[in-house]
């Protein structure tokens, strides 16, 4: 592997966790491989552009795997896609995979700016977009960012659903021709390619809620303990059907998107843009199961047009994750889909889906709290001298455990200041109460210290979401003279609502609410920053307030001062 790729994973490591069988030693390919031979009919996948078997999808990846290795693709080479939620993704990292070189999986959304950044750390060689994707040209940006990337020596265009075929032009290689310069010719010894599943397969850059993104490296046995985490498999199996509208090009859309069906041996339902009328159609056409997506789609789905009109009974799971889910929502979900068990999580890039609550746990847990640790992974907290806290006291959050990252993409030095010990710090903050459950309360970063006294930001904001004019909120730290900091409430109204700071301060001292942690400054946006995940980027917000504040008179007057 090349020095870039050096990862924190030692010998002992491999042990603890081979010999405790979280780390079950395989590769996706192994799943796709058990799946073709038990069930080579059954419907694999099914997105915007049809329905296909395991049989078709084995073929499509070998097809593609020849292909690559044809092209001049070598193990440890590394390979960007920036496709949407389209079979051929799944197809392609597999056929990487084959030729053991690693995925770095590219979001959509991002541009110029990021993909220059992101693809020249990875040392990305291939590159495969779409020609085209909700209204943006790929294929031009690659042309602009070509002197930015000196180890790409190919770039592979596919065309969107609907579009205009891609005309070639030099520099670009069309889907089509790429498969067929595979032709009839015999493959490599595929044995002979295949990975260790301790090597890396997957770089995801961490979505940005705190400025520069870092490259998150996890081998092919981090992501794949991480992919399938629930012990009694929440009643999942080789007839249930999995919908993610999430892209892969996080670790949410690639671990229960791209991964999970294949363990699963089951059907993965992809979106490439979230719809809930379309997802709606969905459910009822092809039956979907577990779905598991941020909370602004549970929001969409609960408000759907005619939603008690359709038949929804096959859905049984939405896991929400990406950002919290408000208390409002979870009691609106369970009238409208008394049949849906809602749940959260909480993880990161760099340590997966670490907690969750479940359809079992009791209905106080599922609200008030992100769940307990899954598969293997202990979370601990810790105050800011390093000393563990007892339940129920706030502390920063540390990981251990099977789906932990292997360091940071040329930065393992930077890695090793993120560890204490063997204990990953996450940077957020949590309460971990006496039945070991914990309550995420905010970023460390994103922490408001008002006046020396901590406000509870995710208390708060929970509150807001109850506010029936409130769409969303989020709750930020705003500098002042005296206090240092008060906070701020950005939020998005209801169509034809409106409100102002009063009417805030009225709702929340009939909620009783402290006054202490009422927001003394209102920001009312049509929409937030968002990460791919859902997550509210709060460093854009804060950069937004304090512009506005700079070209006014200051920050507000504080009448709780």
């Amino acid at each position: 592997m090349p020095t870039h790729f050096d990862t924190l994973l030692t010998d002992e490591l491999i042990r603890t966790h081979t010999d405790s069988g979280r780390w079950k030693n395989r590769l996706l390919l192994d799943y796709l491989d058990q799946a073709v031979a038990a069930r080579p009919d059954a419907t694999a996948v099914v997105d915007a552009r049809g329905v296909r078997t395991y049989r078709q999808l084995a073929a499509d990846v070998d097809r593609t795997a020849l292909a690559l290795h044809s092209l001049g693709l070598r193990p440890a080479d590394v390979v960007g896609i920036q496709l949407p939620n389209w079979y051929e993704w799944v197809v392609i990292h597999l056929a990487v995979m084959r030729n053991g070189a690693v995925t770095n999986a590219l979001i959509p959304i991002y541009r110029d700016r990021e993909i220059g950044y992101m693809a020249r750390k990875a040392q990305v060689s291939v590159l495969f977009v779409a020609s085209s994707f909700r209204g943006f040209d790929y294929p031009d940006m690659v042309d602009r960012l070509r002197e930015q990337l000196p180890a790409l020596r190919h770039t592979v265009v596919l065309d969107a659903v609907g579009a205009e075929p891609f005309r070639a032009r030099r520099g670009f290689l069309r889907w089509d021709d790429l498969l067929a310069s595979a032709g009839d010719q015999p493959g490599p010894d595929w044995a002979q390619l295949r990975p260790d599943p301790n090597e890396l397969s997957l770089v995801l850059f961490t979505s940005g809620t705190t400025g520069r993104p870092k490259g998150v490296m996890h081998t092919h046995n981090t992501v794949l303990a991480g992919a399938f985490p629930w012990d009694g498999g929440l009643g999942l199996d080789h007839t249930s059907v999995i919908h993610m509208a999430s892209t892969f090009g996080h670790l949410t859309g690639y671990m229960y998107g791209v991964c999970l069906p294949l363990i699963l041996g089951g059907t993965g339902v992809f979106q490439d843009v979230w719809s809930a009328s379309q997802f709606i159609d969905w459910v009822e056409r092809y039956r979907i199961n577990h779905t598991s997506g941020a909370t602004p789609f549970l929001h969409d789905l609960l408000r759907a047009p005619g939603l008690g009109e359709r038949d929804l009974s096959s859905l049984r799971h939405f896991c929400c994750m990406g950002a919290p889910i408000p208390r409002a929502m979870m009691a609106e979900a369970k009238a409208v889909l008394p049949g849906l068990s809602v749940f959260g999580g909480w993880g990161q890039t760099e340590c997966c889906l670490v907690t969750m609550t479940s359809p079992d746990d009791p209905p106080e847990k599922v609200v008030s709290t992100d769940g307990r640790p899954l598969g293997g992974m202990e979370v601990r907290t810790v105050d800011f001298a390093g000393e563990p806290c007892p339940p129920g006291t706030e502390g920063r959050v540390q990981v251990r455990g099977p789906f932990l990252f292997q360091g940071y993409l040329g930065e393992l030095d930077a890695t090793r200041q993120e560890f204490d010990g063997d204990w990953f710090d996450t940077g957020d903050l949590a309460v971990i109460d006496e039945d070991g459950y914990i309550k995420l309360s905010g970023r460390s970063k994103d922490i408001i210290i008002r006046g020396g006294e901590n406000i509870p930001v995710a208390y708060v904001e929970n509150v807001l979401y109850e506010h029936p004019d409130i769409e969303a909120a989020a709750l930020v730290a705003v500098p002042h003279p005296r206090l240092q900091e008060i906070a701020g409430a950005v939020v998005t109204l209801r169509p034809g609502a409106e409100l102002d700071i009063d009417g805030l301060r009225e709702f929340l001292a009939d909620k009783g609410v402290a006054k202490q942690y009422w927001p003394e400054l209102l920001e009312i946006t049509e929409e937030f920053p968002r990460t791919p995940s859902g997550k509210i980027q709060k460093y854009k917000l804060r950069e937004e307030i304090l512009a506005q504040l700079e070209s006014a008179d200051g920050p507000p007057h504080s009448p709780q001062s």
